[in-house]
């Protein structure tokens, strides 16, 4: 037994984006419902707070600190 879509058939379709499927009905294939995708579990919120100007967590600085200046160690009164 086979079908043919009337030319309204075919606009109604393309109109709606079921075109392929009526091609597939028109051939004598049943269109199958696609497999449904497993839900991806939701990934833990990251709670860095970012530092703006800040050395980057979990480093420490790449060689000796600098001296203090001279003005800077002078008690002031």
């Amino acid at each position: 037994m086979t079908w043919e879509p009337s030319d309204e058939d075919i606009t109604a379709a393309r109109d709606q984006g079921d075109l392929k499927n009526l091609l597939l009905l028109a051939a004598g294939i049943t269109p199958k419902v696609p497999k449904q995708r497993p839900k991806a579990e939701p990934k833990k919120p990251c709670y860095h707070i970012r530092r703006p100007g800040a050395w980057p967590c979990g480093t420490a600085p790449s060689g000796p600190t600098p001296e203090p200046c001279t003005d800077c160690l002078k008690e002031k009164p």
